[in-house]
């Protein structure tokens, strides 16, 4: 194990403001066009060779996007013009555990000013070790990147198997709520700790449910915050539906047995067939409920607006002959989902540990060993 230096940040890396580029003057090309919430755009023309880092200056202040190719750095970032000598990817993940929100100099606006944070104290291995970090840790991300690419498409086969069912079919539509249940969530009061206090019943909010595979709960609720609310359990394959605020209209599709939040409506069928179908047919009918919906800062989609959709399935000999096409691609889509939420745990958990030297290289490539 090498020897760990201290030093400031300033002696570490050299940051910079980045560049004003306003959507009217962006030419449409390969250049990603990089914000503080990371990549916003796309332009033809590159302001600095990757790979390179930036951090949010205007909004999320410190948190990092690495871009492996050449890159425009917006002026809402500081991006890094020289690693001296230092790994990329060990830099990442150091402004990953690095917390510079302190260093607002806004008044109104936050802002992250890259003089004050020179001075910054942090502590660092030599070169090789960087890059053993580093590489145990991008293992870990690639693995995950793959399996978010097989998911993708997976989905997108899924979806394509769908629209070509769909666009054959003759048939008197139905409503909703005659081909499957239609139910709206609830939050059993927080003031009651013998509602949320050692839960063991999953719970689902708008948040959690703003994903394709809804399969970790949000949080946990007890047996009597289930009874002493209007929480009804949804079982796996429903379709999520957020109806509320900035998740209203999301679709993703449960894969555990959960209750949901009042602003989460929940919709299934016994038949795992039917279920699988209205995932999609749900999908693309977003624009069918978004449509209708009421309020006015918040909008909303009622019950009603759900339950009063109208949609045609297959009859069972061609929803048969879909789902034994359609189910192992959802069944390997929520493998590739499973597994990763699995890396992303192993990967929080050693991150800290590697960047603090309380784990050593080895020990962690040990740990990674039967995951990638």
């Amino acid at each position: 194990m090498s020897e760990w230096l201290n030093m400031t940040l300033g002696d570490f890396v050299d940051l910079q403001r980045g560049h004003d580029l306003p959507s009217g003057r962006r030419v449409p090309g390969p250049v990603p066009v990089v914000g503080s919430g990371g990549i916003t755009g796309w332009h033809n023309e590159a302001k600095v060779s990757g790979p390179g880092i930036t951090i949010g200056r205007a909004a999320n202040l410190g948190v990092p996007t690495l871009v492996e190719g050449d890159f425009w750095p917006l002026n809402t970032t500081l991006y890094v013009t020289d690693f001296r000598g230092n790994d990329v990817r060990f830099v990442y993940h150091l402004f990953q555990m690095l917390d510079l929100a302190g260093f607002n100099s806004g008044s109104v606006q936050p802002m992250l000013n890259r003089n004050y944070i020179k001075s910054f104290p942090i502590r660092v291995p030599g070169r090789v070790e960087q890059a053993a970090i580093a590489e145990v840790l991008w293992s870990l991300d690639e693995k995950i990147a793959v399996n978010e690419r097989i998911a993708s498409t997976a989905d997108s086969l899924a979806r394509t198997h769908y629209e070509r069912e769909r666009c054959g079919l003759v048939g008197q539509p139905e409503r909703l709520d005659r081909l499957a249940r239609v139910v709206v969530g609830s939050t059993p009061s927080r003031a009651n700790p013998d509602y949320w206090n050692q839960g063991t019943v999953n719970w689902i909010n708008s948040g959690k449910a703003n994903e394709f595979r809804v399969i970790e709960p949000s949080e946990l609720i007890t047996e009597a915050g289930l009874a002493g609310s209007s929480v009804k359990m949804m079982p796996p394959g429903a379709t999520l539906i957020g109806i509320t605020g900035a998740t209203m209209g999301q679709i993703s599709r449960l894969e555990i047995t959960a209750g949901g939040s009042q602003n989460v409506a929940g919709v299934w069928s016994g038949d795992p067939t039917v279920n699988d179908w209205l995932f999609y047919d749900i999908q693309a009918r977003v624009a069918d409920l978004t449509k209708h919906a009421s309020g006015g800062a918040q909008q909303h989609i009622n019950k009603k607006i759900i339950t009063d959709l109208d949609c045609v399935v297959p009859d069972a000999p061609k929803l048969a002959a879909w789902h034994s096409t359609t189910a192992p691609l959802l069944a390997r889509v929520t493998h590739a989902l499973v597994e990763n939420r699995t890396l992303a745990a192993l990967r929080d958990t050693l991150l800290p540990q590697l960047m603090s030297a309380r784990l050593r290289v080895r020990d962690a490539e040990k740990m990674v060993e039967d995951h990638v």
